[in-house]
């Protein structure tokens, strides 16, 4: 199988103001960017996230585009959104995959790298 042509990078940020560590509830935004590196157009129909906390819990999450948007990626140009995620312990981490259909109507997924969510105080 090729290598896929959609190209990933994600930056995190712990949000101290959203956050209640004696509640433990952690909150984190991400901030992904899809690149297209391939020579037609591709839309971003679904995405599926596996969301890791320090005690090993997984949240699934499973829906139809991002941010609710299914959008349309020209070549070599980029999508870039912020979304969030909250954990229950000081770090977690995330990864998935989004599904993407190519200009020929084909499905492929362009997989999301594991990243670390870290909140400041977890790093002793």
């Amino acid at each position: 199988m090729s290598q896929s042509p959609i190209e990933i990078n994600i930056s995190t940020n712990y949000l101290a103001e959203q956050s209640n560590p004696s509640e433990q509830r952690y909150v984190h935004s991400y901030t992904i960017t899809i690149t297209n590196h391939s020579a037609d157009t591709v839309q971003l129909i679904s995405r599926h996230w596996l969301i890791t906390d320090a005690n090993e819990a997984i949240q699934e999450v499973q829906g139809m585009g991002v941010i609710g948007e299914q959008p349309f990626i020209e070549p070599e140009k980029s999508y870039q959104y912020t979304s969030g995620a909250a954990l229950e312990t000081e770090s977690g981490t995330m990864e998935g995959s989004y599904q993407m259909r190519d200009a020929e109507g084909k499905m492929f997924d362009a997989i999301i790298p594991l990243f670390a969510l870290v909140s400041p105080n977890a790093l002793h």
